[in-house]
């Protein structure tokens, strides 16, 4: 697929794994303030399509302050941070009441998984929220993401669902980030405005001739996002190696609409998704550890397999679960690097058991794996 061909059936047909942003101008009936209910059902009706399909897909849904700021009684207009917390806590649990029952006729349960920045950017925390997003995909439940804007500060809060959800996208090693909005795509400016204004179907590379696009973050009726939140979003997707899609979510069958070429917008990503992340991984100048490997577990690195706690000898150095750390052969070679899913006291007491022995040693297990193969590198291949 080239840059001069890619456009949204492409990318759904090819899709193993999506997150979908959804805002609340899409899910708030103007009229009343309370959802819109046929819009609900109507996402959750192409969710359970694409699952269907084979296509895994994690849902980041904003409207908790909207639901919560009516049932609260609170005024229209911008909020101080302490209401603003109280209509997401009172909102939040309407916003999921809706979604499980959107999704309930179609056998997928709806899990709710609360965000904040710290999550996001606390390499352990990221390593939680990732495991629990893939027991829930798992389990063939569909996660239903937001910002947990009851405890999230104004310092440390993404303040938009549009990036969050693609730090999700990148978290859950997605393919593909589909931003709904209320307008179909980017333009050379505000069509409301310029009545000739060119619509943008392909943005190969995001410049700065791009981003000023955008206009002012914030722009935007019910919800908090607008155009140049999206194109934030899609950067922070295409650095990831994930394409991003803007499109329309306010007509009927807005993502199966995709597919037959309604206007959309579509960002390429800037590398693949596993180039992005062993560059990451390999670029740790100065791993917090060492682990030493038998023959049989430096073996299976090389062949592209998880690190289990079996095949390690020796645990040197002081790491938390979440950090980088070298790996060496019985030789003393540098073999890899990874990410442990394991901190260095408990690795020293699992180091040479079998998965199964694991819970026994610990009191728990977090996986089979010291480290998983997606977040290994081995020596060349970076």
């Amino acid at each position: 697929m080239t840059a001069l061909t890619l456009r949204a059936a492409d990318l759904i047909g090819a899709a193993r794994r999506a997150v979908i942003k959804i805002g609340s101008s899409l899910l708030i009936d103007t009229a009343t303030g309370g959802p819109d209910s046929v819009r609900f059902a109507a996402i959750a009706d192409a969710l359970a399509a694409w699952r269907a399909r084979g296509i895994e897909t994690v849902l980041v849904s904003s409207g908790a302050v909207a639901l919560g700021r009516r049932r609260l009684g609170l005024p229209a207009g911008k909020l101080p941070l302490d209401q603003k917390q109280a209509a997401a806590a009172a909102g939040q649990t309407a916003l999921m009441m809706e979604w499980n029952t959107a999704l309930e006729p179609h056998g997928l349960p709806a899990a709710q998984a609360l965000l904040t920045w710290d999550d996001m950017e606390n390499r352990r925390r990221w390593l939680n929220a990732r495991a629990t997003l893939e027991a829930l995909l798992g389990a063939h439940a569909l996660p239903v993401i937001n910002e947990n804007d009851t405890v999230a500060t104004a310092e440390l809060r993404y303040g938009d669902n549009d990036r969050l959800a693609a730090r999700v996208a990148q978290m859950c090693d997605a393919d593909l980030l589909v931003l709904l909005s209320d307008v179909d795509g980017l333009y050379s400016a505000d069509p409301g405005r310029v009545a000739d204004a060119r619509f943008i179907g392909h943005v190969p590379v995001i410049t700065p001739e791009i981003e000023a696009l955008g206009g002012e973050p914030g722009k935007a009726g019910t919800g908090t996002g607008g155009m140049a939140s999206k194109i934030a979003a899609a950067r922070i997707a295409a650095r990831a190696g994930i394409a991003t899609i803007i499109a329309a979510g306010a007509e009927d069958q807005p993502l199966q609409r995709l597919e037959r070429d309604v206007p959309h917008t579509v960002f390429s990503p800037e590398t693949s998704r596993s180039s992005a992340r062993r560059g990451w991984i390999s670029g740790a100048v100065a791993p917090r550890g060492h682990l030493h490997l038998d023959a049989g577990a430096a073996q299976a690195v090389r062949d592209g397999k998880s690190l289990l706690p079996a095949g390690i000898t020796r645990v040197e150095g002081e790491f938390a679960r979440g950090e980088t750390v070298a790996l060496h052969d019985a030789g003393g070679t540098l073999l890899a690097k990874g990410i442990t899913g394991y901190g260095a006291d408990e690795l020293r007491r699992i180091a040479g058991l079998k998965s199964d022995a694991i819970e026994a040693a610990l009191g728990y297990r977090r996986g089979v794996a010291a480290i998983h193969v997606n977040d290994l590198v081995v020596e060349g291949q970076a």
